[in-house]
């Protein structure tokens, strides 16, 4: 259990090196898809640097009910 949570804490490091070293937090999530792009991108991990580059476009969130 414990090498399984080292693997994954590891893998999301390394994701958020990624999307820190293509300047995503510079601005912050302003909308939905740069939080998307920086979920994303956190998610994918060492695939960063095997050539996936992940970015959600467009998104639409639900609006309350009036």
């Amino acid at each position: 259990m414990r090498i399984g949570s080292l693997i994954v804490l590891v893998w999301l490091l390394i994701g958020l090196l990624a999307a820190g070293q293509r300047h995503y937090f510079d601005s912050g999530p302003v909308n939905c898809a740069n939080f998307g792009t920086i979920a994303v991108t956190v998610i994918a991990g060492p695939l960063n640097y095997m050539g996936v580059n992940p970015k959600v476009d467009d998104c639409n969130v639900p609006q309350p009910s009036p």
